[in-house]
């Protein structure tokens, strides 16, 4: 699938030049559903290389990264000084992982972010995946491969993977070429993902990218030229309103006000404080709460 961006990417690069990149392997590290995306075709993406570390021959990774219930036994093992080190077959495990959560709608482990290593370490040992019975023979024997504990008897490679009895219809080359129509393709016309994340960038961040701020901005006048039907016509105008009367507070040009600002505003408030109302009593009050002086009239 890296191979598949990469080629997107470099347009220009042929299909050999790509093999020769692969000679130094790149651990992505963080291979989960969240990191893989869809272009507007259909075609998968992998996203996030932030933490992906670049092996060459048999070099071997120590560091702990990545997200820990798609992290394969190795990297725990190597960050505990139990293990020799990781390379690239910690990939397909997180692959594997993320195959079954797709296919069964949770993962193999009951693994957390907060799960310490040493109950995750004992939970390789003891627990064993359980396939559904529903599954075809291949699909599991696939999978089985992928989820294989030991890193050398893991599939960890294309050539592997090949071999699958499951995948053994699979025309790899339309794969790379992207021939093939992939059975789900996003709608254009909507907003493919939860409005939340995109409001939360543009309320938290004081600067959000000006990517986004264009491509929200296209996004809502392209929704204001269609013809909308009444409700929509009516949650439109009520957004407008709350849009109006919103007031927003500016907490830096608060603290910039020139203090003759304020000092007007405290004899201002003073003013208004002085006012006094004759009482039936012949006693004299005001209408602040905070009474300056004795209500009495008393001098001190």
């Amino acid at each position: 699938m890296y191979a598949m961006k990469y080629m997107n990417k470099q347009k220009c690069v042929e299909r050999d030049e790509v093999r020769n990149v692969f000679r130094e392997l790149q651990i992505m590290q963080d291979i989960k559903p969240d990191n893989i995306l869809l272009d507007e075709h259909g075609h998968v993406h992998i996203t996030d290389f932030n933490i992906a570390t670049i092996v060459k021959g048999s070099e071997k990774a120590s560091s702990m990264a990545g997200t820990k219930p798609y992290m394969a036994p190795e990297v725990f093992q190597s960050f505990m000084e139990v293990g020799p080190g990781y390379s690239y077959p910690v990939d397909w495990w997180s692959l594997g992982i993320t195959a079954y959560e797709l296919l069964r709608g949770w993962r193999p482990y009951e693994i957390h972010s907060t799960t310490p290593i040493d109950d995750i370490l004992n939970m390789f040992k003891i627990e064993r995946v359980h396939y559904s019975s529903t599954w075809c023979k291949n699909m599991v024997g696939l999978l089985k491969k992928l989820l294989t504990k030991d890193p050398e008897c893991r599939f960890s490679s294309l050539a592997e993977i090949q071999t699958s009895p499951y995948l053994a219809d699979m025309n790899w080359d339309a794969v790379l070429e992207k021939s093939i129509t992939p059975s789900f393709v996003p709608n254009k016309g909507r907003l493919n993902c939860d409005p939340t994340f995109e409001l939360e960038e543009m309320i938290l961040e004081s600067k959000p990218l000006h990517k986004k701020k264009k491509r929200l901005a296209k996004y809502k006048s392209r929704e204001a030229s269609k013809e909308s039907c009444p409700l929509n016509g009516h949650l439109q105008q009520c957004l407008d309103t709350v849009r109006k009367e919103f007031i927003i507070f500016n907490r830096e040009k608060l603290k910039h006000q020139p203090e003759q600002s304020g000092q007007a505003s405290n004899a201002e408030s003073k003013a208004h404080s002085q006012p006094h109302i004759k009482a039936q009593d012949g006693h004299t009050t005001n209408n602040n709460i905070l009474v300056h002086g004795c209500p009495r009239g008393c001098s001190s």
